[in-house]
Parts: C-alpha cells; structure tokens; sequence
C-alpha cells in the first residue's frame, strides 16, 4: 500500500512541475526558477537509464528522478558525483561523491553529509523507480554547492548511509551530467 501512495504522490508530483514548467512557472519576485537536468544512460553491462530534473526554489531543491531498466523491486543509491563525466563504461570517471564541505557521508535527514548524498531509489515490480524529493544543501543557482557539471550516479546496491566514504552503494549502473535546462 505504501508503494501504491507513493508511486501516486511521486505521479502528482511529476505532472505538477511538468504543469509550472508548461505554465512558465515564476518564483516569488518574478524571478524564474533555475534548472538542471541529467540524462542518465546505462553503464556496467546495465539496462539502466532515465533522467533527473533539479529546480531551484529559493533555499532548496526540488528533485525530480524517473530511472527504468532496474531489477525489479530493488533499492539503489543514488548520488551527485564529483566530475561530470560519464565516459568510463562503470562511470568510475564521474569521480567520489561531490562534497564541497568535507562532512562525511551519510543520510540526508541528518546535519552531516555530503553535498551529492541523495536518498535511495526504489523500484517497482516492473523496474522504474519515481522519485521526488526536496534537498537543501545543494543549489543549482551557482556557487560552492552547485551541481550543475557534476554527474549523477544510480548503484547497483542500496546505500546503507554509514559506510565511508561511499555508503557501500556497490558499482555504478547509469551516469548522467548535470546541464542547465
């Protein structure tokens, strides 16, 4: 049941930004709001591909990931890596996790992680993992914490946010650089 709601609030949530998007959303000030996107394609031998979308608001970000070609019923880690650069065939060319700020890996529903750590994806029984989540140490504006040039990676393995430096996320299955949008 919990995969059910959230696979209809992840849906709403899709087709709300699509809507602002469409609507030429405007942030407070008439400013309009910054974004990013990732094309994911698969990497490692993986059928694995998709696309992540990053839209500014204010003080965080809104995360939009819709990825296909997973095994069924599976959990992934999911990060913003350091190099945008998706050219290896195990994307190890996209570099560690992107931490401007030195903190330690680890979950985002703690004060210490880093910039790139992102929650795990999960997929339904047909493969496709949807996704939407607000984050508050990353920007796609520029500056510091910026990740738009970055990659984003999808693992093979769930992230157990506590290994270090890494989550033990295991190897790399899509790649995508961040490119304004």
């Amino acid at each position: 049941m919990k995969r059910i709601l959230f696979g209809l609030v992840a849906s709403a949530a899709l087709a709300a930004c699509s809507q602002m998007e469409h609507l030429g959303h405007k942030m407070g000030g008439g400013a309009t709001a910054e974004r990013a996107v990732a094309p994911l394609t698969a990497k490692s031998g993986t059928n694995t591909q998709g696309t992540v979308t990053f839209t500014q608001h204010g003080d965080h970000v809104m995360v939009l990931a819709d990825v296909t070609g997973l095994p069924p019923n599976s959990v992934h880690g999911f990060h913003v890596h350091e190099k945008g650069d998706c050219s290896a065939p195990d994307a190890m060319s996209a570099g560690g996790h992107f931490n401007p700020t030195g903190k330690p890996h680890g979950s985002v529903n703690t004060s210490d992680h880093h910039v790139g750590d992102m929650p795990n994806l999960t997929a339904d029984a047909n493969g496709r993992a949807r996704a939407s989540f607000q984050l508050t140490s990353m920007t796609v504006a520029p500056g510091p914490n910026s990740i738009v040039g970055r990659a984003v990676v999808v693992h093979k393995d769930p992230d157990d946010y506590k290994t270090q430096p890494t989550g033990n996320s295991g190897g790399r299955i899509a790649c995508g650089v961040v490119v304004k949008s």
